[in-house]
């Protein structure tokens, strides 16, 4: 288990606070011992918090050009018909995997091909379950085209806490199934959008796990 590297600018500034904040219940509060173990033991917690948000485990991806790999741990809370607007513009497959605050937030790409389509959305931050977050909150969209010529749309998108999106896709890049390609700090959720008759291996509630779980078989 390491430590993704988007999280150690979150991770020193609480260790700045933690210090802070002991420093001044050590010079203050020293005659209330109590007080003083009760501030140390909430700083670790704290710490423990934000470090279990920027985890990053090893994951072992079955590349097979006819999966889609979940591209984000979660669970699946859209699985349902309907238009893409923005790029395809075509009729296709939504599944949608909300990321609470306690799962792994680096996300992977679902197939490998090469990215024709990446693009930064700003938008609102409504609560990632909600029926428009798809639309209007701050976004990222990504397409990547399989080396069978099929394209596969996905999008990283901002929740009510989660106000950082990391895309590391760029037109042109090369995409590797289960390779990282971005990251949402502290949660929020992922769609993907996928070819009508795709075969789906997932349910409404199940959790899956980004690299790993085969979401769908393309046709």
């Amino acid at each position: 288990m390491t430590i993704h590297k988007e999280g150690y600018p979150s991770l020193l500034i609480t260790i700045l606070l933690m210090g802070l904040l002991n420093g001044i219940s050590a010079q203050f509060l020293h005659n209330w011992p109590i007080i003083q173990t009760f501030i140390l033991v909430i700083s670790i917690v704290l710490f423990l918090i934000v470090l279990q948000f920027f985890r990053h485990p090893k994951r072992t991806t079955p590349i097979n050009e006819k999966h889609i790999i979940a591209p984000a741990d979660g669970k699946v809370v859209v699985i349902e018909e309907t238009n893409e607007t923005e790029v395809l513009k075509d009729r296709r497959i939504q599944v949608s995997i909300f990321m609470s605050p306690i799962n792994v937030h680096v996300n992977r790409y679902p197939v490998s091909g090469k990215v024709t389509y990446s693009k930064y959305h700003p938008g609102l931050y409504l609560v990632a379950w909600h029926p428009k977050s798809s639309t209007d909150n701050e976004r990222t969209t990504v397409v990547v085209e399989t080396n069978a010529k099929v394209p596969i749309l996905f999008r990283q998108i901002a929740g009510a806490l989660a106000r950082r999106i990391v895309c590391y896709s760029k037109s042109g890049d090369s995409a590797t199934q289960g390779g990282e390609m971005g990251f949402i700090k502290f949660g929020s959720r992922v769609d993907l959008y996928l070819p009508l008759g795709t075969k789906i291996n997932v349910s409404l509630e199940d959790k899956v796990r980004g690299g790993e779980t085969v979401l769908a078989e393309l046709a």
